[in-house]
């Protein structure tokens, strides 16, 4: 066995616990097969009622596969999970503080948490481009190439705004 000279042992000594520190650090996250596929960056929702006061949500996400089956995750400015939704055709189930709502459907389980509809099945259209009919809703693809797009429900009330700016 070849003997290490001082100065090679001392870089080996010292990039050991960088490297650990380092993995350490690494989380592994979940990616779906097809990496088109996932979206991340932050989003804004608010709900403009008339009869009541207007309310808005916003937070950091991180979205994941498709209509039919999938991951949104919300999340705080610092990382940490505030809520985390999956869906499949078997149903949806939303965890957030410690507690579990399930329901049939994603969009019966959204309309029940925020307490209006959203058009999940378009937003995967529009984030890929495409210009999808939401009924009552008018998506603005034209920022898309920057990282910005912009949905407004007018019908039926109350009128909602969602905005969504994606990490590059």
């Amino acid at each position: 066995m070849r003997a290490q000279s001082p100065t090679r042992r001392a870089l080996l000594l010292a990039a050991a616990p960088l490297a650990l520190v380092l993995g350490g650090c690494a989380q592994p996250r979940l990616r779906p097969q097809n990496a088109a596929a996932h979206w991340s960056g932050r989003l804004a929702l608010q709900v403009h009622d008339a009869q009541a006061e207007d309310q808005s949500f916003s937070a950091a996400f991180e979205l994941q596969g498709s209509e039919s089956e999938g991951q949104l995750i919300l999340l705080t400015p610092f990382g940490a999970a505030l809520a985390e939704l999956l869906w499949s055709p078997a149903g949806a189930q939303l965890r957030q503080g410690g507690e579990l709502r399930e329901s049939p459907s994603l969009e019966a389980l959204v309309q029940d948490t925020i307490g209006t509809p959203l058009p999940l099945g378009a937003l995967f259209a529009w984030l890929a481009g495409e210009q999808a009919a939401a009924p009552g809703w008018r998506a603005d693809l034209s920022q898309l190439a920057e990282g910005r797009l912009r949905a407004e429900r007018t019908d039926p009330l109350p009128r909602a705004t969602l905005r969504l700016v994606l990490d590059r």
